[in-house]
């Protein structure tokens, strides 16, 4: 999946649940970006980049999320 994948997901899911989706993306050479979901946060890898199955449990589980939870 990559970040574009991911962020498609969060914002469907952030409708469904009526919460508050931010993508903020952070200047600079890394590419890294921020995403507050509701009152939580992660930062993910430049939104082309391929998000790992690690990664992405991490980014979830800083989200309050599972896997089971993405649409």
């Amino acid at each position: 999946m990559t970040g574009h994948e991911l962020l498609r997901k969060l914002r469907r899911l952030a409708r469904q649940r009526d919460l508050s989706l931010l993508y903020e993306a952070r200047p600079g050479k890394g590419g890294h970006s921020r995403i507050y979901f509701g009152r939580r946060f992660t930062t993910i890898p430049a939104l082309t980049h391929e998000i790992g199955p690690g990664l992405l449990s991490k980014i979830l589980r800083d989200l309050g999320l599972t896997r089971r939870d993405l649409p």
